[in-house]
C-alpha cells in the first residue's frame, strides 16, 4: 500500500468534513511524524491512530534534516519541517494545502497532494459514499478552512455526475441508468 505523509492541516480538513473514515478506507497509509502528532493534534484529535494513522519517528538525522528545511525555508513551521523530512526519508507523497511547505517540499522533489486530492481519490473510488463531498466541502467552508476554493469549484464541476449520483444514493434514491 503507498505511504502518504500528511501534515497536521490535511488530517483536520478531513475530520471538519466527516472524511476521515472515507480516507483511511482508501488503499494509502497514511503516516505523520510522532512529534507533530503528539504536539499538534493528539489533544483535540485522539481517535486518529485508531482509524488508522501510523505514527512515525524521525531518527537523529531526520530530525537534523528538519532543522536544516527549517532554517532555509522561513515561514514553514518545525512541524511541516518534521513531515517534509519524513516524507523526504521514506521516498513519498506529502500531503499538504500550506503554500510554503508545497514550495519547500518541491525544492527537495518531493510529490506534493492536498485535501483536494484526497477528495478526488474518494470520489474516484466510490469509497463512502454517505456524507458526500459537496456537504463535506461545505462544512470545510463553513470552518473556515483554507483550501483554494476555485479549484473545489473545479473538482465539483469536473466530477458534478458522479456527485449527484452520490447525493441521490445517500437520501435513498437510485441514480437513472444509461
Amino acid at each position: 500500500m503507498p505511504l502518504l505523509i500528511s501534515d497536521a492541516n490535511v488530517l483536520i480538513d478531513l475530520e471538519v468534513g466527516n472524511l476521515l473514515a472515507c480516507a483511511f478506507a482508501l488503499p494509502y497509509e497514511l503516516s505523520t511524524p510522532d512529534i507533530l502528532y503528539a504536539d499538534e493534534l493528539a489533544e483535540y484529535h485522539p481517535n486518529l491512530p485508531q482509524l488508522g494513522l501510523q505514527l512515525r519517528e524521525l531518527d537523529g538525522d531526520g530530525i537534523d534534516m528538519a532543522a536544516d528545511f527549517r532554517r532555509r525555508h522561513r515561514g514553514v513551521s518545525l512541524y511541516d519541517c518534521l513531515a517534509l523530512a519524513l516524507a523526504v526519508k521514506l521516498d513519498c507523497l506529502l500531503l499538504t494545502g500550506d503554500r510554503k511547505l508545497r514550495w519547500a517540499a518541491s525544492q527537495q522533489g518531493v510529490d506534493v497532494a492536498g485535501t483536494l486530492w484526497l477528495v478526488e481519490e474518494k470520489i474516484r473510488s466510490a469509497t463512502g459514499v454517505a456524507g458526500g463531498a459537496r456537504e463535506a466541502f461545505n462544512r470545510m467552508r463553513n470552518h473556515w478552512r483554507r483550501l483554494a476554493w476555485r479549484d473545489v469549484d473545479s473538482l465539483i464541476s469536473r466530477h458534478k455526475e458522479d456527485l449527484t449520483a452520490e447525493l441521490e444514493l445517500a437520501r435513498g434514491f437510485e441514480p437513472p441508468t444509461g
